[in-house]
């Protein structure tokens, strides 16, 4: 963590650290904290939803978002007892505020700093970079999936299933994939270009 910290320093002006408001267990607001990715006032300078070659991202920030890396930091969360290791994603409130009936008993458990919603979508931000209307396609597509998979692991919630869904995590960073991911990746991405189509269409 202290190489990574220099490495972030050395590679831009700007804090480590970065810190985002999240929904927590019984939609307490936590703050989450990460590795700084991004260059210095990046929220005001693009959207919130980021993707693949977005130039608001650091040369180093690149890497820890492949590595997850960035993550690390939340360790500090779990230490404190807002996260846990194993558990759904910790989302921001805008986004929360948009969820369905059954999706809102994700936010009466301990967020996580992984899951199954992470682990399939870890390229995220390269599959929304296909997005012609990045924002619509992670409200109506992604994050629906992701949340379907946060579900499926609560309902099979253990601490086999769990050192299963770490064990899993680790995998992928060291592979920089998970193979068993490719339907639901490939599921996503054809919604996503039907989403494109019909954005040219209204246009």
């Amino acid at each position: 963590m202290v190489a990574v910290a220099l490495a972030i320093k050395l590679d831009s002006p700007g804090p480590v650290f970065f810190t985002q408001t999240r929904v927590g267990r019984g939609h307490k607001p936590i703050r989450v904290v990460k590795f700084r990715t991004m260059r210095p006032q990046a929220e005001r300078l693009g959207p919130a939803i980021t993707a693949t070659a977005d130039p608001r991202i650091t040369r180093i920030g690149e890497i820890l978002r492949k590595t997850k890396l960035d993550e690390l930091p939340q360790l500090w969360n779990v230490l404190r007892g807002e996260m846990a290791i194993v558990g759904p994603r910790p989302e921001v409130p805008r986004y929360v505020d948009h969820y369905r009936p059954a999706w809102k008993r994700l936010v009466d458990e301990r967020p996580g700093l992984t899951d199954l919603g992470s682990i399939v979508f870890r390229d995220e931000e390269r599959l929304l970079a296909e997005a012609r209307d990045r924002e619509r396609a992670y409200m109506e597509i992604v994050m629906p999936m992701k949340l379907a998979l946060a579900l499926q692991g609560l309902e099979a919630k253990s601490l086999r299933n769990d050192l299963a869904v770490i064990a899993r995590t680790a995998a992928a960073i060291v592979r920089g994939h998970d193979p068993a991911s490719a339907t639901f990746v490939e599921e996503a991405r054809r919604q996503i270009e039907q989403l494109n189509r019909s954005t040219m269409e209204d246009s």
